[in-house]
């Protein structure tokens, strides 16, 4: 049984990872990546208080709303490190681009970008500011989608195979459903009953936009790799984005 102070080292390794805010020392042996994805989805909470804490504060100031939304989603992208959304443009260059499987992750693995990458980058940001300054979602909505984006981005990471032998989608992966789900699960459904009755259909189109993401990771590539877990989180919390406003 892990012990408290165990359970905080994993934390902060998943708060490390997953963004780029202070997560302090770690005292002790550091935990492995896989222990700690239990904590993936939980990174989503201060990131997503950020994108809301900013689009809030600038919509206040009377900032025209879809440069609010941009400045959240920026200040977001900041956050993280711009590591999801890097995710999004190599996994849209290596499918686009890819011959085969060992193509696809040959690209996928080149640090350039190409215009495959351009187009989603620019789609996923035009469609999250479009639907952030469209609705001003409230704060219990935008972590939710934060948190379930990153809660099905675990679920991908552990069922699928690793596409590699190396990377993080093999260090941080333990196959098949397990506890570790649970803290992000119960997470989503606490934010859910607070966010209303729009947030189930958006979590019902969060999951219906990052299913196909998988599916054609498993057929392109055969498994998921760190880019496909990041366009699977960027997917989802932009779909889940856009079902709010659609329903606002």
């Amino acid at each position: 049984m892990r012990t408290p102070a165990r359970r905080l080292s994993e934390a902060q390794v998943a708060l490390m990872l997953m963004t780029r805010l202070p997560a302090g020392r770690i005292r002790g042996a550091v935990p492995h990546l896989a222990a700690a994805r239990w904590a993936y989805p939980l990174a989503g909470l201060p990131v997503g208080l950020i994108v809301w804490a900013v689009l809030a504060g600038a919509l206040q100031a009377d900032v025209p709303p879809l440069a609010a939304a941009f400045a959240a989603i920026a200040a977001g992208v900041l956050a993280t490190g711009g590591l999801h959304h890097d995710g999004l443009a190599d996994f849209a260059d290596g499918i686009g681009g890819g011959r085969d499987a060992a193509h696809c992750l040959e690209i996928m693995r080149d640090s350039r970008i190409g215009s495959y990458g351009v187009l989603a980058l620019v789609l996923a940001l035009g469609l999250g500011a479009a639907a952030l300054a469209g609705t001003s979602p409230p704060l219990a909505a935008i972590l939710c989608a934060a948190v379930a984006s990153r809660l099905a981005m675990l679920a991908v990471l552990d069922l699928l195979p690793p596409a590699r032998d190396d990377g993080l989608g093999r260090s941080a992966s333990a196959r098949g459903p397990g506890r570790a789900w649970i803290p992000g699960a119960v997470t989503v459904a606490i934010l859910w009953a607070a966010s209303g009755a729009a947030a189930t259909v958006a979590l019902a189109v969060m999951a219906a936009a990052a299913v196909p993401v998988a599916l054609l990771a498993r057929r392109r590539i055969g498994g998921q790799t760190g880019d496909v877990l990041g366009a699977v989180q960027v997917t989802a919390e932009t779909a889940g984005w856009v079902a709010l406003a659609a329903l606002a």
